[in-house]
């Protein structure tokens, strides 16, 4: 364990407010019109507290009322907190995709941080690409920093069935136009999607990160899963105030906590709550930005063996409400350690190892968190797939699949870009039935731009009306992780760079092998490398702007999607006084 620092000791915030010079007055002098009084720049710990808050951000909507209690925990503590608004790049708002935005965030996050005078950072954070974006930003920076999530939204019902956020829109969208519900049905179900504040109430992408930032150690013992209106929510942000003044002063950084058993951890743990593919993007990001050399082979290695046990939607039954009442991700941690799944002497932001927090908790619902006999699935980690059609990988979320598709060969539905997909898959004339693969094409990092969550193509109303409910769909894009399916995701290279998908045609063979990890296109060698000699690219490319930025350094999805120039550069962080 990492020895503590000496304290007390001069902190990074006095290179602007220590002293009587006059860049230091201009600093501390401004600062003074907010009404503190001099002794507050006596040398002790400023924390800025990035808050992800905005109207446009629904799921991050109460995210200031949370800040407040974080500040009361700091000045609890010695501290002085300073809010501080940072970009926030909302799922359910932004287009073409909040992914588009999250490395501009983490970019924009990491500025903030450097420019500014922070010793340590609470990060607020609760819709799905807040929590990657800020720990990136926060992890290049390498101040102490802390998690604290907004928690999910209480329970959706409508006549009688429990509604998951996202998972019951795609349900109930398929049923419509399979026509098992009226469009008025629709419109009166929508009202008990979102009935309180906070985040997807599923094990969607935010209730996923928000688990990874707690297995990763980033988080306090308990946060991923308290609701966003419950009272312990705000409990829990007032005790996370405090605990990063005691992190300043021991000097307790992200990169002593977020190591290669950390992120082992959260993989395994990530396979055990059934969480979202778009995990397995962030957190090679994040990864990268603190130079921890993860990579899909580590997924693949690390989930294999691990069961999913966490019975909720989109895999299971249950939501988050209930996941919490039966002990939480703690349990989940117990459990893997219990199975020999676990790094247990992983430091966290407690100061304390994660086996140390976990060790003692109870399950209080065995029927929310089963046990590993009774698990979703047996193997539950993201598949990884490799093959000529993905030959640096694509992935798969088996807890979420059909187990009668796992393994399928079928003909080829295929659609150039989204807009194809659209303009085609209502029409009854569509050549398809149920045991065909539908493929899409340009739905990347570069291609759509931003990779938005559009894998889990909706069905053509043709098969719905069988009564079939799910097929084999590839593509390049990510999907919601409220989503569900036999869903083939992150193929990689994307088509928009010439990678093997942008030459699957109608009628072409493929093979999906999930026991074996292959994806495989049924043609020759020659006939693959004869195709990808002759193809040119279809899609208009930005002149202007962060997309042109955007479109010009991001990598791809194997990797972490993030841009090539801001991965393992951490740097000074003090910035240069020009006054």
């Amino acid at each position: 364990m990492k020895k503590k620092a000496e304290w007390p000791r001069k902190l990074r915030s006095q290179e602007w407010y220590g002293g009587t010079s006059r860049d230091v007055i201009y600093h501390r002098g401004w600062l003074k019109n907010q009404g503190y009084p001099h002794d507050l720049f006596d040398g002790r710990p400023v924390i800025g507290i990035l808050n992800t808050w905005s109207d446009m951000t629904p799921c991050n909507g109460h995210l200031r009322e949370l800040a407040e209690k974080v500040k009361a925990g700091v000045w609890e503590a010695g501290g002085f907190p300073l809010e501080v608004p940072v970009f926030s790049a909302s799922e359910n708002t932004f287009r073409p995709t909040a992914m588009m935005y999250r490395n501009l965030a983490a970019l924009a996050v990491e500025e903030a941080i450097r420019g500014q005078p922070m010793d340590g950072c609470v990060l607020l954070v609760g819709c799905d690409k807040t929590t990657p974006s800020l720990l990136m930003g926060a992890a290049s920076v390498d101040l102490p920093s802390i998690v604290v999530t907004g928690g999910p939204m209480l329970n959706g019902y409508f006549r009688g069935e429990r509604v998951g956020s996202g998972t019951h829109l795609w349900k109930f969208s398929e049923m419509v136009k399979a026509g098992e519900m009226t469009q008025a049905e629709f419109l009166e179900a929508e009202a008990s999607m979102s009935r309180s504040s906070g985040t997807c109430n599923t094990m969607g992408t935010a209730s996923t990160m928000a688990s990874m930032a707690e297995a990763l150690g980033m988080a306090l013992s308990g946060n991923a899963a308290i609701p966003g209106v419950d009272s312990r929510r705000k409990v829990m942000a007032q005790l996370t105030g405090r605990r990063i003044v005691q992190m300043v002063k021991d000097d307790l950084k992200p990169s002593d906590i977020m190591t290669k058993q950390a992120f082992e951890n959260a993989i395994r743990t990530n396979a055990a709550i059934g969480g979202s593919t778009n995990a397995v993007i962030h957190l090679l990001a994040m990864a990268g930005r603190v130079g921890i050399d993860l990579t899909l082979d580590d997924w693949d290695r690390c989930g294999r063996d691990v069961p999913t046990i966490v019975n909720l939607m989109p895999s299971g039954k249950y939501l988050m409400e209930e996941f919490f009442y039966a002990g939480g991700l703690p349990v989940v941690l117990k459990r893997l350690g219990e199975a020999g799944l676990l790094h247990k002497d992983a430091v966290t932001v407690s100061g304390e190892t994660v086996w140390d927090e976990v060790k003692d908790v109870v399950n209080w619902n065995e029927d929310v968190i089963l046990p590993a006999e009774k698990a979703l699935t047996a193997s539950g980690g993201i598949v990884v797939l490799r093959g000529n059609l993905a030959p640096k990988g694509a992935v798969l979320k088996p807890s979420a699949a059909s187990p009668h598709l796992l393994v399928h060969k079928g003909r080829a539905v295929v659609f150039e870009d989204i807009d194809d997909y659209k303009a085609k898959i209502n029409d009854d004339s569509l050549d398809i039935d149920e045991t065909c693969i539908m493929v899409m094409k340009n739905c990347g990092p570069k291609g759509y731009p931003g990779m938005a969550e559009v894998g889990n193509m909706g069905l053509p109303p043709k098969v719905l009306k069988k009564g079939i409910t799910d097929m084999v769909r590839i593509s390049d894009a990510r999907m919601s992780g409220t989503a569900y399916g036999t869903v083939v995701l992150h193929t990689s290279p994307e088509a928009a760079v010439g990678g093997p998908l942008a030459v699957v045609k109608n009628g072409d063979m493929i093979e999906l092998d999930v026991p074996n990890r292959r994806l495989h296109l049924d043609i020759s060698e020659e006939e693959l490398a004869k195709r990808l000699a002759e193809w040119q690219p279809n899609h208009d490319l930005p002149t202007s702007g962060y997309a042109f930025l955007h479109q010009q350094h991001v990598e791809g999805a194997d990797t972490g999607a993030d841009l090539d120039f801001l991965k393992g550069c951490r740097g000074s962080a003090v910035g240069k006084d020009s006054h």
